[in-house]
């Protein structure tokens, strides 16, 4: 699109307000999108952005209260009935979810879900609706159209779900296409695909899109103009190269610098000697039919150690973390932690004492109706450890920088980076010397991110416990670990030095992963996206 000689825009908002029960969550909310353009609105959670974009779609709950106007093609959205709205559903604005899996139902085939969705807007027959699906699983470049047709949604990857979500919401050629995070949940490889989908699509049919995200690799990569957001205000919109290269607003500077950039160099650690503290060798774990979720896998961690283990979904981090708890079955191999052979199953209470784990969502890790006091306590009171508890949870809270007085308050009342802050507390109760981070900041803001992850580089300082940090971003892993094993189809493909591995990647498998990763800078994004359109090639 060309910025400089916009045509007239597609859709524009004017002084959009949106309140729940009086409370304000979007205030005075002014924009416009242009035809063929990519416009991103970025923000953290809470800043308003999904509310924006759920509004033109009617899709709010009832208690929500929206003024101003959202004129698309000259109709004020604001002003449709609901029989109108649902009319320009999915015909006139089509919809890309967060989350793919629960965007479709998971009793009925692709199919047949697509058909439904083109003959809810088009007066043609069921074969033809049939036709026209199967050119949409093409045109979004899935492999087999046939057999995707067929399939039920649990039957596909989370990469071939959300590409089957583009497709519906391209069903009946939508003038406007609104993606909400289209790719938080998926690995850097299938993201890295569906951002190429989205920016071909875009190319290829003209399509507008307004992307929703907090992700400023995403809106490096895919954007034209940028709209940020805070609190429900407009902070600043520029053009995506202008707003990188010199943003305005402190916010933005801040969201920026929050960014843990790929390539910006990993901090020279000295290397750990002595006996390991964690010993794998030759780990096999099989599941049912046979199937090897890990083959052959050997490592080891050193105390004080951080070792980031990174891949794609499905290629066994969570497995090999399960079998260093005792929590998955070990087909063959040995797991030794801290001494204790956790395969055999022999002194696995003991082993566990010197674990703690950190989960991925700190809103599931945490009991809802448990206090926070409670569940920092937790494992000394399943390991029967004597003494005052409430002292010992007010100096763990202390050391994630926590106020004491929070241990009597309900996860519900905390925001995602304390919530994340009181698991890491509760690994910590026992005094690990190993601790497991599964994917410990993926479901935080960048800024929410930066501040655990610095929590994370002292607390490890102060406490010296080694590390297993599982992540699929490369960037966190380049920030926080001393090495890191790459892990393809439950093989370690690549070993040793976190700067070696990811700054100069020997493998063809660890080389598309980590060009795969976006960066936020659209200059160094641009030569990024073409190193891995020929590393995918090749």
């Amino acid at each position: 699109m060309d910025s400089e000689n916009p045509a007239e825009p597609l859709l524009s908002l004017r002084d959009v307000s949106v309140s729940f029960g009086g409370v304000e969550a979007v205030h005075s909310v002014s924009f416009d999108v242009y035809p063929g353009e990519v416009l991103a609105v970025v923000g953290e959670s809470g800043s308003g952005k999904t509310v924006t974009a759920m509004s033109l779609l009617g899709l709010l709950p009832g208690s929500a209260t929206v003024s101003g106007s959202a004129t698309l093609s000259g109709r004020d959205l604001y002003g449709l009935s609901r029989a109108e709205l649902r009319a320009v559903r999915g015909a006139e604005i089509g919809m890309v979810f967060q989350e793919p899996m629960s965007a479709l139902n998971p009793v009925f085939r692709i199919g047949t879900q697509l058909v439904d969705a083109i003959r809810a807007h088009s007066p043609v027959s069921r074969g033809q609706a049939r036709d026209k699906a199967l050119e949409l699983l093409a045109t979004v470049e899935l492999p087999d159209p046939r057999r995707v047709f067929r399939a039920f949604p649990h039957q596909l990857s989370g990469g071939q779900v959300q590409r089957a979500v583009i497709a519906m919401a391209l069903a009946n050629e939508p003038a406007l296409l609104i993606a909400d995070e289209p790719t938080t949940a998926l690995d850097v490889t299938v993201q890295a695909g569906i951002l190429d989908l989205l920016r071909t699509l875009g190319q290829r049919l003209g399509t507008t899109i307004l992307l929703v995200t907090h992700d400023m690799g995403v809106v490096a990569d895919l954007a034209d103009r940028v709209v940020v957001l805070r609190e429900g205000r407009i902070v600043e919109q520029n053009t995506v190269g202008e707003l990188f290269r010199k943003p305005s607003a402190a916010y933005t500077r801040e969201l920026l610098d929050s960014v843990p950039s790929l390539g910006a160099g990993a901090t020279e650690k000295s290397s750990r000697a002595g006996e390991p503290l964690v010993s794998v060798e030759d780990l096999t774990v099989r599941y049912r039919g046979g199937v090897r979720a890990v083959d052959g896998v050997s490592l080891r961690i050193a105390p004080g150690e951080v070792l980031g283990l990174v891949g794609e979904s499905g290629s066994g981090k969570s497995t090999i973390a399960g079998a260093l708890t005792g929590l998955v079955p070990v087909s063959s191999g040995s797991v030794v932690v801290g001494g204790v052979d956790v395969a055999s199953g022999r002194g696995l209470r003991a082993a566990r004492r010197q674990l703690g784990m950190v989960f991925q969502n700190p809103a599931s890790s945490l009991n809802p109706r448990a206090t926070v006091g409670a569940s920092v306590a937790e494992p000394l009171v399943l390991h029967r450890v004597a003494g005052d508890h409430r002292e010992r949870v007010a100096e763990l809270l202390k050391a994630v920088r926590l106020d004491p007085t929070l241990a009597g308050r309900y996860p519900h009342e905390l925001s995602g980076g304390q919530r994340q802050r009181v698991g890491i507390a509760r690994a910590l109760a026992l005094r690990p010397r190993l601790l497991i981070a599964d994917e410990p900041t993926s479901a935080l803001d960048v800024s929410v991110q930066a501040a655990v992850l610095e929590e994370f580089a002292r607390l490890q300082e102060e406490f010296g416990f080694a590390c297993l940090f599982i992540s699929h971003d490369l960037a966190v892993v380049e920030r926080v670990a001393d090495r890191v094993a790459v892990l393809h189809e439950g093989r370690i493909v690549e070993e040793g030095p976190v700067g070696d591995v990811l700054g100069s990647p020997a493998q063809p498998y660890t080389q598309r992963l980590i060009a795969a990763a976006p960066v936020a800078d659209p200059d160094r994004q641009r030569t990024r996206r073409e190193t891995w359109r020929s590393l995918t090639r090749s």
